[in-house]
C-alpha cells in the first residue's frame, strides 16, 4: 500500500527541474542587446577590424559572466529551502514502528513525533499524548511557540519543542504548506525581471530598431549608388558600435558594484546588484513586525495588582510558579524584573517540591514550594481560568474582567497569578501581568524618515489583529490595519453590517421604549461582540466577490496586514507591483522567502535564516528599520 501510495503521490521532497550550467550560460548570448553586440562582431571580423572584435567580445562575455554569476545565486533560495527537510521519519508500518528515509512517507502514514523532531510533513495529531509545543515561528512568523492538541493540524519542518504524540500525514512534498511556499519562491525566480531591467531593455530595444532602420536606409541607398561594400559594412560598423549600448550592461554593472560597497559600510550587503536601483525608486515597504520593527523579545507592560498585594508580589508569586532553566520567553522577563529589583534572593530561598508545566488542557502551571515548613501552591497562567478557581468578591471580579478584556484589546498576552496555603481549598488571587514584544527605540523615527523619502511603510504580520493595531499606533503607523481575509473574500464587514441591522430590529421588538442613544449604544455592544466571536471564527471564502481593482485599492489604502499568510505576502506584494509601485519587502524566516523573491528589493533583517538571506536581494547586519532608511538614502 505504501508502494503505491508513493507511485500516486511522489516522494516526500521537493521536486525541482535544474537547468544545466551550460544551458543558463548560453541563454545570455542570446536577446536584443547580446544580438547587436554579436552583429557588431561578426561586422568587425567580415572587415577584418580585430581590435574592435577583441573589444566587443571582451564585453560581450563581461556582460554574459556578470548575469550568470547574479542567476546562480538567486538559484540557491530553493536549494537551502530544500535543505531544511527532515531527514528521517518514525512511522508505523506493518504494526511495527520503524525509522524510515522521511521522503518516503505517505499520507496516510502514522508518525510519531517527540520533542525535539522536525515534522516530516503536514499531519494531524490523533493522540498518544496531552499536547505537543510546536515552534513554526520561521514557517508562520508566529512569535512564540505554539500548543497543539488532538484534532489539531501540524506543518512539515516545525520543531517540536515539547510532547511527545502520533499523527496522520495528510500532505507530502509539494502539496504541504511548506512546499507550497517553495513553489512560490519558484514561481518569483522564473517571474523574476527587475523596473530597472524591464527600463534598460527598453532604451535597448528602441537603440536597436532605430539602428536597423538607419542601416538598412544606408544599404540600399549604398547599394543603389554602387558604393563599395566593404565601406557600407565598415560605415554600418561604426553606426552599430555608436548607437547600440555595448558597454551599457558592463558599465552598469561597475557602477552598481561600487554603489554595492559604500552600502556595505552601512551595514546593508547587496546580493543582487539591481535591487541598489529598486532600492533608489522603491515607494512602499512591507516591514515584518517581529524582529524589524519589534525587539521580538516579551516585556512587562503595567500590571493590574490586586487589593493587599504590590506590584513586587505578583511578580514574587509568578516566579515562584515558574522554572527559570526553561528560558521561557514569556517567564524571563518576570525574573529579569526580579533580579532588576534585587528580588531573586527571595525567590531562591523557597525550595520547589514539585512543577506541573503549562498545557493547553489546563491552561496554567502549578508549583508546590516550601520555606521553613510552609508550604504553599502557586499558580500561573491564562487570566480567566485563574480568575475561576480564585475565590474574589464579585465588585472586584467585575472590575479584574473588565481589566482582562483591555489587555486583550491591546493584543497583550495576560498571566493570571494566584496561591493558597496547602490546607486551604481555593486561591487568593494575586493579580494580571500583561506582556508583550516592544517595538525598537529606532522604529518610529525611521518610519517617518521613511515618509519623507516617500516610502510608505505597511506592517505585515502573522500576528492578530489587535496586536497589529496596538504596535502600529505605537509607532504611528496608522490606524488602517486590515484583517488579511478581507483580500481572500473572507472579510468579516458584510456579517458586521447584517448584525447592525439584525440587533437593531431585534432591540426595536424586545425594548421598543428604548431611547435612540440606548438603542445605538445596544447595538454597538452586539457589533463589537460578533466582532470579537468573528476574529476566531473561520470564514468560508468568496462570500463577496471583489474585483480586482477593488483589492489593489485595499491594498494601496491599508497601514498594514493582520494573520498574515506567505501566501498572502506575496500576493500583497505582486498586486502592488501590478499597481505600478515599486515594493520593498523585509523579512527574516521560511515564512518570507517567497515574497522576498517576489519583491523589488527583498531584504532580509539582521538575524534572518538561510533560507529568507537566500531569496533576499540585501542581507542587513544591524537590527532595525533605519538601516534600510539609510540604505535608501545612499542608493539614491
Amino acid at each position: 500500500e505504501a508502494k503505491k501510495r508513493l507511485l500516486q503521490y511522489g516522494p516526500n521532497t521537493i521536486e525541482e527541474k535544474e537547468e544545466g550550467w551550460i544551458h543558463r550560460l548560453f541563454r545570455r548570448f542570446w536577446g536584443p542587446i547580446p544580438w547587436m553586440i554579436e552583429v557588431a562582431a561578426i561586422l568587425s571580423a567580415s572587415v577584418q577590424r580585430w581590435e574592435d572584435f577583441t573589444i566587443i567580445m571582451i564585453l560581450l562575455l563581461v556582460n554574459a559572466i556578470v548575469d550568470f554569476y547574479q542567476e546562480s545565486k538567486a538559484l540557491s533560495a530553493i536549494a537551502v529551502l530544500k535543505k531544511k527537510l527532515a531527514r528521517k521519519a518514525l512511522v508505523l508500518r506493518d504494526g511495527t514502528w520503524r525509522q524510515i528515509d522521511a521522503k518516503e512517507i505517505v499520507p496516510g502514514d502514522i508518525v510519531k513525533i517527540k520533542i525535539g523532531d522536525i515534522i516530516p510533513a503536514d499531519a494531524k495529531l490523533l493522540g498518544g499524548g496531552d499536547f505537543l509545543q510546536v515552534d513554526q515561528s520561521a514557517l508562520t512568523g508566529e512569535s512564540l511557540p505554539v500548543n497543539k492538541k488532538e484534532g489539531d493540524e501540524l506543518y512539515a519542518n516545525a520543531v517540536i519543542k515539547q510532547g511527545e504524540m502520533i499523527a496522520e500525514v495528510t500532505a507530502t512534498g509539494e502539496r504541504t504548506y511548506f512546499g507550497k511556499t517553495v513553489g512560490l519562491v519558484a514561481k518569483a525566480q522564473r517571474e523574476e525581471r527587475s523596473h530597472f531591467q524591464k527600463m534598460v531593455l527598453n532604451v535597448g530595444n528602441f537603440l536597436i530598431a532605430v539602428t536597423a532602420v538607419m542601416i538598412a536606409i544606408i544599404l540600399y541607398v549604398g547599394i543603389e549608388r554602387n558604393e563599395s561594400l566593404t565601406e557600407l559594412l565598415i560605415f554600418s560598423l561604426v553606426l552599430t558600435i555608436s548607437a547600440i549600448p555595448v558597454a551599457m550592461p558592463a558599465v552598469l554593472t561597475v557602477t552598481m558594484a561600487v554603489g554595492a560597497r559604500v552600502l556595505a559600510a552601512k551595514e546593508a550587503i547587496v546580493t543582487r546588484l539591481a535591487s541598489i536601483e529598486e532600492l533608489a525608486g522603491m515607494d512602499v515597504l512591507c516591514s515584518d513586525k517581529t524582529g524589524t520593527l519589534t525587539q521580538n523579545r516579551m516585556t512587562l507592560s503595567e500590571p493590574y495588582v490586586a487589593e493587599g498585594f504590590e506590584a513586587d508580589d505578583l511578580f514574587f508569586y509568578a516566579a515562584l510558579a515558574s522554572r527559570e532553566e526553561n528560558s521561557d520567553p514569556i517567564e524571563e522577563p518576570i525574573f529579569e524584573h526580579l533580579r532588576h529589583q534585587g528580588l531573586h534572593e527571595k525567590t531562591a530561598s523557597y525550595r520547589q517540591k514539585k512543577f506541573i508545566p503549562f498545557d493547553p488542557v489546563r491552561k496554567r502551571t502549578e508549583a508546590v514550594v516550601e520555606k521553613d515548613d510552609c508550604e504553599l501552591v502557586v499558580t500561573k497562567g491564562a487570566p480567566q481560568v485563574i480568575v475561576a478557581l480564585s475565590s474574589i468578591a464579585d465588585g472586584e471580579k467585575e472590575a479584574v474582567l473588565g481589566q482582562i478584556y483591555a489587555f486583550a484589546k491591546k493584543g497583550f498576552r495576560t498571566l493570571g497569578v494566584a496561591y493558597r496555603k496547602c490546607e486551604e481549598e481555593t486561591y487568593t488571587f494575586v493579580g494580571l501581568i500583561p506582556l508583550f514584544d516592544p517595538p525598537r527605540v529606532d522604529s518610529k523615527e525611521a518610519i517617518a524618515n521613511a515618509k519623507t523619502f516617500g516610502v510608505e511603510t505597511k506592517m505585515v504580520t502573522g500576528d492578530n489583529i489587535a496586536v497589529a493595531k496596538y504596535i502600529a499606533g505605537l509607532l504611528d503607523i496608522g490606524e488602517k490595519i486590515e484583517d488579511v481575509r478581507e483580500l481572500r473574500g473572507q472579510g468579516m464587514g458584510e456579517y458586521v453590517i447584517l448584525s447592525q441591522v439584525l440587533a437593531r430590529a431585534f432591540a426595536k421588538v424586545i425594548h421598543p421604549d428604548l431611547s435612540k442613544e440606548e438603542l445605538e449604544k445596544q447595538v454597538q455592544e452586539v457589533v463589537e461582540l460578533v466582532k470579537d466571536e468573528l476574529t476566531h471564527t473561520p470564514l468560508p471564502s468568496g462570500i463577496v466577490k471583489k474585483h480586482e481593482s477593488e483589492i489593489v485599492a485595499l491594498i494601496e489604502q491599508a497601514d498594514g496586514f493582520a494573520q498574515v499568510f506567505p501566501e498572502d505576502k506575496y500576493f500583497i506584494v505582486d498586486e502592488l507591483q501590478k499597481a505600478d509601485h515599486i515594493v520593498g519587502m523585509t523579512g527574516d524566516g521560511v515564512n518570507d522567502a517567497p515574497a522576498l523573491k517576489k519583491a523589488d528589493c527583498g531584504i532580509a533583517v539582521s538575524g534572518a535564516t538561510d533560507a529568507a538571506r537566500a531569496a533576499a536581494d540585501i542581507d542587513l547586519m544591524a537590527p532595525g528599520l533605519s538601516v534600510i532608511v539609510d540604505a535608501i538614502k545612499e542608493a539614491r
